[in-house]
């Protein structure tokens, strides 16, 4: 266990970032996931996530074991040129372990860090319709339902698509946005290297 990526102990429960270099984590992780969520997801999926944005991924440890209690996998990117995305792909927390604030701690690590590090203009997420807990969740961060998704999961039902909105732009038409600063920033740099 590397404390270096401890992040907060909120009611005992230590939160930390994801090790990268932790398989254990890893399978722990993905066993947590395909045992509790409804969506099947493959083995790329994850390390898609886990490889690319290891920062946006916060585990919750059982203090007597150690073993994985909760976790949120994240992402961010840039969105059409003009504004910064970020996405919760995942939030799972082991029933034993659940109404304990467990989940609304990891979402506003989430959130906060996207805030914070990145200037992300908005978050992003789907979830299933029948999904009252996660629904009630996210909307008392502020998450707006935007769109219903017809037949979204494997399993045929249907998803509500949520945004925070963080930014003025995520009240904007694209079509009006200027780019982000950070891509005029990248292209910047790839005109001064040419």
């Amino acid at each position: 266990m590397n404390d270096d990526l401890l992040i907060t102990t909120i009611n005992d429960l230590p939160y930390y970032q994801f090790d990268i270099n932790n398989q254990l984590e890893f399978k722990q992780i993905s066993q947590l996931i395909s045992i509790h969520l409804s969506e099947p997801y493959s083995i790329y999926v994850y390390w898609y996530f886990l490889n690319n944005w290891p920062n946006y991924c916060f585990i919750v440890k059982d203090p007597k074991n150690y073993s994985i209690i909760g976790v949120i996998i994240s992402k961010i990117e840039l969105h059409r040129n003009v504004r910064y995305r970020g996405y919760i792909g995942m939030l799972v927390i082991d029933p034993t372990y659940r109404k304990q604030g467990i989940a609304k701690n990891l979402v506003k690590l989430t959130i906060e860090k996207m805030e914070k590090d990145d200037l992300v203009d908005e978050i992003m997420l789907e979830t299933e319709v029948s999904n009252i807990g996660a629904l009630k969740l996210y909307e008392s961060f502020g998450f707006l339902r935007t769109k219903r998704l017809f037949r979204y999961y494997l399993n045929t039902h249907d998803a509500f698509r949520l945004i925070l909105p963080l930014s003025n732009k995520a009240h904007s038409r694209y079509a009006f946005l200027p780019l982000h600063p950070k891509e005029l920033e990248r292209q910047k740099l790839e005109l001064n290297q040419n």
